[in-house]
């Protein structure tokens, strides 16, 4: 029969005294707050076994070399050489490193290749224009950076550097895109400016609803050349002109003589409808704005082309008689808002491509992105932090609403083309 000895009964229990012939102690340990205690020293040695790691590939390359480290080789050509403080990349920062060094035995520096691969991986620039763009300021960066090792290389002029050095490279990846292989039914360009610098930007929409980012131009103004240099730089990595695509557009005339320029009848354009209700609004008096915004958007939303063309038709001669300004605003190019109309396109796709906001939310995430530049730079500052943006709203794209009427879309569009020659 075995008896138990307990302390006398707390509300937090350290230990009790079991057993019978033999005492013993058992601790209820309160694992969790064990682990808060130890979960600084848990990562601390993790840490250190990474950087093990790291020393041990270069011992390995040192030994494939000159050999072990007490019974070098004696054919071989190169010879140990101490050790001297370095650095490698580690956890998305600079880890101090003593590496070793290995000479010729004429006295030359052999350069280890290992130690070349450890210091240029990428991903300390990864590490830094992720957390930039997410809006951490390179002034703030080294406080934000909590690492289990003592690093160096995250103060403001390193953080500035390697953010160059990272957005510069999503700049060009994003500049040299291949679109050969997507199967893209309709593309949307718009504007947006920076320091008086605009920059164009296409966005497409695949047969299956997803959302490709597909390049930037940048220029003074959004003028017909720039728009022009970037279609034809889509055409030059993959677009294929002679298919016909559906064009969204803001109303800019320089962006609509950009798409007739390079791809010619071919192109069937939509202009957006909500840019040309705020045109027409903001013809219109105080007082009697929301009547007509109201008829307008009605209109808009008919599902029969007929029907839509009938009521933007009676609404110009009704602001005929009250605004002739405003008449005229809405006749220019009022049959391309009603283009997704005369393709007979379902409702539901139809609201997603007849305005600008799929590329207008990307849009404002660039800005978003952006916030915290105070000063803007020459050369390709403006373009870098733009290309960083667009990168991370692609990260959050969703199909379109709609999309699966875009094969239907796509039919309509190319009927006599095959599934190869889509994607070519």
């Amino acid at each position: 029969m075995s008896n138990t000895y307990q302390s006398k009964p707390r509300k937090s229990r350290k230990f009790e005294v079991v057993g019978g012939r033999e005492l013993a102690v058992r601790l209820p340990l309160p694992l969790v707050e064990v682990w808060e205690e130890l979960q600084a020293e848990v990562e601390r040695l993790a840490g250190e076994a990474g950087l093990k790691i790291l020393h041990g590939i270069l011992e390995e390359e040192v030994r494939q070399r000159v050999g072990p480290p007490h019974r070098p080789d004696p054919g071989a050509e190169a010879r140990r050489w101490g050790r001297q403080p370095g650095y490698v990349i580690f956890g998305g920062q600079k880890i101090p490193l003593a590496r070793p060094r290995v000479r010729t035995r004429r006295g030359q520096e052999v350069e280890l290749e290992s130690y070349g691969k450890l210091q240029q991986d990428g991903r300390m620039q990864r590490a830094v224009a992720e957390r930039v763009v997410c809006g951490l300021s390179t002034r703030k960066y080294q406080r934000a950076v909590n690492s289990v090792l003592s690093g160096y290389g995250i103060r403001k002029s390193s953080v500035s550097r390697h953010f160059v050095r990272g957005t510069a490279e999503q700049l060009r990846e994003l500049c040299e895109r291949r679109l050969e292989n997507l199967n893209l039914v309709a593309l949307l360009i718009d504007g947006i400016e920076f320091a008086g610098q605009t920059l164009i930007i296409a966005l497409g929409v695949e047969e299956n609803g997803a959302k490709h980012v597909l390049g930037l131009w940048q220029g003074a103004t959004e003028n017909a050349t720039v728009s022009k240099a970037l279609l034809e730089d889509l055409v030059a990595r993959g677009l294929n002109p002679e298919r016909r695509y559906l064009f969204v557009l803001d109303g800019s005339k320089a962006l609509r003589a950009a798409v007739d320029k390079v791809f010619g009848e071919r192109a069937e354009v939509q202009r957006c409808q909500l840019h040309k209700r705020r045109n027409v609004k903001d013809h219109l008096p105080e007082g009697c704005r929301a009547d007509y915004d109201r008829q307008l958007r009605n209109a808009y939303a008919m599902t029969s082309y007929e029907d839509a063309k009938a009521a933007l038709e009676k609404l110009f001669r009704q602001l005929e008689r009250i605004n002739p300004s405003a008449a005229r605003s809405l006749e220019e190019g009022r049959d391309e808002t009603l283009t997704l109309h005369r393709l007979g396109v379902g409702t539901l796709l139809r609201r997603s491509l007849a305005t600008t906001n799929v590329i207008e939310s990307c849009l404002s995430t660039v800005r978003y992105v952006a916030r915290n530049v105070k000063r803007w730079q020459g050369g390709d500052h403006i373009a870098r932090w733009t290309a960083a943006g667009l990168l991370e709203a692609e990260k959050k794209f969703r199909k379109v609403k709609g999309y699966r009427e875009l094969k239907e879309l796509a039919a309509k569009l190319n009927p006599h083309s095959t599934p190869q020659q889509q994607v070519a």
